[in-house]
């Protein structure tokens, strides 16, 4: 009885993290969409030493820092696309106004579905208690 339980605790931790590991490859790959067509270049780690590198650098974050009297930006994904984003100011300002218009449409679906809720008459279920 106690294995069959141990068993069942290791499944329903392993589907948590498979779930958790699937989102976050989501959110990745939209952010990751969203820089490709702001302008961003996907450079990859082909190599052991520049994937090193890669997975010293914030993790899925947009940064920036200066190089060559430049600012440049940078995100740095070592676990899905195993790639470094790089982008100037340009493509940066391209990229948040993207990420603004996705948002806008998000909130729009979202709006939409709470709407299509509020039109559903509810009470012709009976209390929920």
């Amino acid at each position: 009885m106690r294995t069959l339980i141990r068993w069942s605790l290791l499944v329903a931790a392993a589907a948590l993290i498979a779930g958790c590991t699937y989102i976050r490859k989501e959110e990745a790959d939209q952010v990751e969409s969203t820089l490709a067509a702001a302008g961003f270049q996907a450079r990859p780690a082909d190599t052991p030493e520049k994937l090193s590198k890669l997975q010293a650098l914030p993790l899925r974050k947009l940064s920036s820092k200066v190089k060559d009297g430049e600012l440049i930006y940078f995100y740095a994904d070592p676990n899905f696309c195993k790639c470094l984003y790089v982008g100037d100011q340009s493509a940066y300002a391209r990229y948040q106004q993207l990420a603004i218009q996705q948002r806008i449409a998000q909130e729009q679906v979202d709006a939409a579905q709470m709407d299509e809720n509020t039109a559903m008459d509810w009470g012709m279920w009976g209390p929920f208690w």
